[in-house]
């Protein structure tokens, strides 16, 4: 009896672990053009076909202007698993704002599709970079073993 109460608790511990996100960390390898003070994803864990919103918080050091891109990648073993890619500006704009964003605004919040093609339940290194219309890294964030899951 006690064998099956240890598995269950460990089971337990397992699912309650897994709703965590994992810790986000900067992966950018040299200036950027807005300092983050925070990230988040939300909701985590992220479900596949509906939408998970990133908030970030900080300061821009230059407006972020028309072809600013947003590129989304996990990886699983080191292979890439899943890819995104959109158009800041118009994920910015279906929210009501409009290109060019100004140094003032502090806060953004943009909210994309988790593709159908998203791995279910496998554990990947998740990079989210920004590039501003000029090229620049607007930011880049990274966690590892971030879950997406059939909700």
């Amino acid at each position: 009896m006690k064998i099956f109460a240890t598995i269950a608790a460990l089971a337990c511990l397992a699912v309650a672990r897994s709703q965590t996100l994992p810790p986000i960390t900067n992966c950018a390898t040299g200036p950027t053009d807005l300092t983050i003070d925070t990230f988040t994803l939300a909701p985590y864990p992220l479900c596949i076909n509906q939408n998970v919103c990133a908030t970030g918080t900080g300061q821009l050091s230059v407006p972020l202007i028309q072809g600013a891109k947003l590129a989304i990648t996990g990886r699983y073993g080191g292979r890439v698993v899943y890819t995104d890619n959109q158009d800041v500006c118009t994920l910015l704009a279906s929210q009501g704002f409009s290109c060019p964003i100004p140094i003032t605004m502090t806060s953004i919040t943009v909210c994309v599709l988790v593709k159908p093609t998203a791995p279910a339940n496998v554990p990947v290194a998740l990079t989210v970079l920004v590039t501003n219309g000029n090229g620049n890294v607007l930011f880049c964030q990274a966690a590892n073993g971030v879950i997406a899951k059939n909700c």
